[in-house]
């Protein structure tokens, strides 16, 4: 993990510790939690429009910027709880993404590659 992403794993698990609250923070709570907040996320861009939703007026980028924090705060404090290094994870997503969506054949294109081979 980054410095800034383990400092923030510490500090969450700090403060959980002093609240007593990792007995609330099992992986099942907390992806339950963590979906919430995307939830709370998806709900500030449900109506606008794509044009809007580019060029969010202040209050709107406030609530939107809280909400990422929400879905951040949890996301690193599952990835610490089950002892996933979240940017070794995303760099790994990457690299399959990489394989899989060849940049002649999917440039430009939304569509979907065929399942990885396992």
């Amino acid at each position: 993990m980054t410095n800034e992403l383990e400092r923030l794993a510490v500090r969450l698990r700090e403060f959980a510790r002093a609240r007593d609250w990792e007995q609330f923070h099992t992986p099942k709570n907390l992806a339950m939690a963590l979906a919430g907040e995307v939830g709370e996320l998806v709900a500030e861009f449900q109506w606008l429009t794509p044009a809007e939703s580019a060029d969010l007026d202040p209050r709107t980028l406030a609530r939107v910027r809280s909400e990422l924090g929400d879905v951040a705060t949890y996301l690193v404090r599952l990835a610490d709880v089950v002892g996933v290094d979240l940017v070794e994870a995303a760099h790994a997503k990457l690299d399959e993404s990489d394989r899989r969506y060849d940049p002649d054949l999917y440039r430009g294109s939304a569509r979907k590659a065929p399942p990885a081979a396992p």
